[in-house]
């Protein structure tokens, strides 16, 4: 699945990922390929996206995911 990590200022991430794990309001989710199209608020916390060459990890302060047709918007502080 395609995947962005935007901040205001700059892309942080851009690029296929098989898995993201992200720090919901109500605790941890993750988001395969083929998931449901979701709207979500996130905490402060850390993101955790594994693609195929490797596991990378952002913390994050807040931010907002969409999640549609294979394609995972993360905005983030």
């Amino acid at each position: 699945m395609n995947v962005e990590i935007l901040l205001p200022d700059k892309v942080l991430f851009s690029g296929d990922a098989s898995l993201i794990q992200l720090p919901g309001l109500g605790g941890l989710f993750e988001v395969l390929e083929n998931h449901a199209p979701t709207i979500a608020v996130l905490q402060q916390g850390k993101i955790k996206l594994i693609s195929e060459k490797e596991t990378l990890y952002f913390d994050i302060k807040g931010g907002a995911v969409e999640v549609l047709e294979n394609s995972v918007q993360v905005l983030v502080e």
